[in-house]
């Protein structure tokens, strides 16, 4: 049996277009847009789709609402391998369009961290923690000092 993982996570966007140049300016990587009806964003681990939210919706089931008001409770993170690192994606992030939550800053657990909300109000957090290690493929794991 093979070891469960997340291999991708599907974001609801409301425009294809702008959401995949957001994307492509924040992650500093070059988007997979081969189907003009999804866009792939292939990371280390895990990909990232871009789909039309009331496509995405009407997939799942055509009672599912489009609309999105409310924090869900949900958010994504990208962890960097210093702090420069964090602050350099977070002004990516802002110059693309992004909202800035929560300016990148010393955590309580001894990391750097800031957030911003996407173009379609999707959360995600930039952080660097000193718990953390990356491997020459750009894979997390914990530090063997904690």
């Amino acid at each position: 049996m093979k070891i469960p993982r997340i291999t991708m996570v599907s974001l609801g966007v409301n425009n294809l277009i702008q959401a995949t140049e957001f994307y492509k300016q924040v992650l500093n990587t070059s988007p997979n847009t081969s189907s003009d009806a999804i866009t792939f964003i292939e990371l280390p681990g895990v990909w990232l789709a871009l789909y039309p939210l009331d496509k995405l919706a009407a997939d799942i089931s055509p009672d599912v609402p489009t609309t999105r008001n409310a924090f869900s409770g949900i958010t994504l993170a990208h962890n960097a391998q210093s702090k420069d690192e964090v602050v350099a994606i977070m002004e990516r992030a802002k110059a693309a369009g992004a909202q800035i939550v929560k300016e990148a800053q010393d955590t309580f657990w001894g990391g750097f961290s800031g957030y911003f909300s996407d173009l379609d109000g999707y959360y995600w957090e930039v952080a660097w923690g000193p718990m953390f290690e990356f491997d020459d493929n750009g894979n997390m794991k914990l530090s063997e000092s904690v």
